[in-house]
């Protein structure tokens, strides 16, 4: 291991906040058992809000982001794990309060770290990262709540995020019918791509207009976009469906009612993947690696960036202009 590495720091000294590639030691990172010589990281909207003054996400300054990393454990004070040993770690603390992937090293509590799974290369399962696991948590859940692909077409929003990518792609790959919504209509080709047999327009969710109980529809969900949105989809989820939520882009207030639930069997799954449990979390990413691996990874790439080119591409991920992932090259 080098004395001396690279990492990109998010530092609000006096009000003057910059983000920026600095030279660091081992005694800059968090505590942990297990040090990694990070290879891959990926770029997730908590890393984006990370890289601006008010994102609200980074809870002492200065600090390495990064949500998610893989690469090759280095040395390690706890028995599970060894030097040479390919290993994944993403959310829990990691990129919030304890230093992240966007660093040549991490030091990292054993008790947050997967095993690579045989079928996944470093880079594979970060062009998936911390999106792709949210999307699979949410399939896992779906299918523990009776979705089978006879049900009916699966709704996927928010299509072209990271969320909504990887959940069209792995629903389509159990052989579920996928209607992909999504606002970017030049992007119909590369959602059709990934596996949707259907594209629409935000508005064919939702035209300005709740009903208590809509017309059904979608025998399910998967949707990182939340609020009115949300609403309006429960009213048409079909009987005993369930939806899937994983993000509030589109709001944290839900305007729904009782009806749908009381009077239609509809479940509001609640998907979280930071503090998600290890046996559920070694258990998906081992799910990932074989029946839910979109075929194609590589196209799952927006932009592959370095540790230096990383400061500029950061805010991108906010604007929302992105399909797909941006992948940081650690090594």
């Amino acid at each position: 291991m080098k004395n001396n590495f690279q990492a990109v720091v998010v530092d609000n000294k006096d009000s003057n906040f910059s983000v920026e590639t600095k030279q660091l030691g081992l005694e800059d990172l968090s505590a942990g058992e297990v040090v990694i010589k990070v290879h891959y990281s990926g770029v997730n909207y908590k890393d984006g809000l990370a890289s601006t003054p008010d994102g609200k996400i980074v809870r002492s300054y200065p600090h390495i982001p990064g949500i998610d990393l893989a690469g090759i454990v280095v040395s390690s004070e706890d028995s599970r794990f060894k030097e040479g040993d390919a290993v994944i770690a993403t959310s829990y603390e990691i990129g919030v309060s304890h230093s992240g992937g966007y660093s040549e090293y991490a030091r990292i509590p054993a008790d947050w770290i997967v095993p690579l799974p045989a079928g996944l290369s470093l880079k594979e399962a970060m062009i998936i990262g911390t999106a792709g696991f949210t999307a699979a948590l949410s399939v896992q859940r779906l299918q523990d709540n009776g979705l089978k692909p006879e049900n009916g077409p699966v709704l996927v929003t928010g299509a072209t995020g990271g969320v909504g990518s990887f959940g069209v792609a792995m629903l389509s790959k159990l052989g579920f019918e996928v209607v992909a919504s999504s606002g970017k209509k030049e992007a119909a080709d590369y959602l059709i791509s990934i596996g949707a047999s259907n594209v629409i327009g935000r508005e064919e969710v939702y035209n300005g207009k709740i009903k208590a109980l809509d017309k059904q529809v979608w025998a399910g969900a998967v949707d990182p976009v939340g609020g009115e949105s949300l609403a309006a989809i429960i009213s048409k989820i079909v009987y005993g469906g369930s939806v899937a939520v994983s993000g509030l882009t589109g709001g944290g207030a839900v305007p729904t009612s009782v009806f749908p639930f009381i009077l239609r069997g509809v479940n509001l799954l609640g998907i979280d993947s930071v503090y998600c449990q290890m046996e559920i979390r070694q258990k998906l990413w081992g799910r990932i690696a074989t029946d839910l691996k979109p075929e194609e990874l590589s196209s799952f790439i927006y932009k592959e960036v370095s540790l230096q080119q990383l400061p500029e591409e950061l805010p991108k991920i906010l604007e929302g202009g992105i399909t797909g992932r941006i992948i940081v090259a650690v090594e």
